[in-house]
């Protein structure tokens, strides 16, 4: 049978690296462009071959992050063939990794984040605490989406002051719940049976909901999130999920957070990723400085 070094990357990749689906299909489809390119078979190609496809992605004005990753893709699928013995020489070990644009995160304000709960509460009485809950646990934990509207009911049920989350990777960490937030969980619990389609008594999501899933949606999350914005007088552009998450890291370090510790709070498994925040955290106090300082010369 003949060997099919691709399947067998993206196999190692799934079980030994726990990459997702998406990223086994980016990958898969990187390669394939490469051999279409190329028109020859991915082991039989040299440096040469490698530097004239390179030069081809960079003429076609991808983003950044793309290039990054299909240069990531073959990097890491040479290297698995040389361990793997399929090929003597990496041809991609002269190919330079491609450059990341810094791309500094969006945040909001503390205040804005004030302004967002004080909308939320002007909605219908029983979606204003469903709001409410949601942005109190995402600004107090910094978690992502998809793992406040996977969080199960008992996770919260005994109103811990830390939540065990399974994030990327399968990676468990703690976060945590302040005061404000363990009482709009307290006060949501009270209504978050109206929110339980009929016959579903079992469901057992934090946020329910009626839909197929038994949760609320992403989407859903972030269309709620740009109706409170539309409330607080903020742009819906500059708010979303993410856009808490951030917030949620920038407002720490601008505490005087150690690094490492938001690091954690996040699940970041990278410190790099982290640090982008201490760029936002700076550039905000510089702003204060220019804009409050006496001697600044602006007023």
């Amino acid at each position: 049978m003949k060997r099919d070094p691709v399947k067998q990357f993206l196999q190692m990749m799934a079980v030994e690296r726990n990459a997702s689906k998406r990223t086994l299909e980016a990958y898969g489809q990187d390669l394939g462009d490469l051999e279409a390119f190329a028109k020859n078979d991915l082991l039989a190609l040299n440096e040469g071959d490698l530097a004239r496809f390179f030069e081809h992605l960079d003429a076609l004005g991808l983003t950044g992050a793309t290039l990054q990753r299909k240069r990531s893709a073959i990097r890491q699928f040479y290297r698995f063939c040389v361990g793997e013995s399929f090929i003597q020489v990496d041809p991609s070990r002269k190919i330079p990794a491609a450059k990341k644009a810094q791309v500094l995160p969006k945040i909001i304000s503390r205040e804005e984040v004030e302004a967002l709960i004080s909308a939320a509460e002007l909605k219908g009485p029983h979606h204003a605490i469903r709001l409410k809950c949601l942005i109190e646990i995402a600004y107090a934990s910094g978690m992502r989406v998809s793992e406040i509207v996977s969080l199960p009911l008992d996770a919260v049920m005994k109103d811990p002051a830390y939540l065990i989350i399974k994030g990327k990777g399968g990676v468990e960490r703690l976060v945590p719940l302040n005061p404000s937030a363990r009482a709009a969980i307290k006060d949501y619990l009270e209504v978050r049976e109206l929110f339980v389609a009929k016959g579903d008594k079992g469901n057992g999501f934090l946020f329910a909901s009626r839909g197929g899933d038994g949760y609320l949606t992403r989407r859903r999350v972030g269309q709620l999130l740009d109706e409170a914005a539309v409330g607080a007088g903020i742009d819906p552009a500059r708010v979303s999920p993410h856009v808490l998450r951030h917030a949620f890291a920038t407002h720490l370090l601008e505490g005087g957070a150690d690094l490492r510790v938001v690091q954690t709070l996040l699940g970041h498994s990278d410190i790099s990723t982290t640090q982008i925040y201490t760029h936002v955290a700076g550039e905000r106090l510089r702003e204060v400085v220019e804009t409050h300082h006496p001697l600044s010369g602006k007023r």
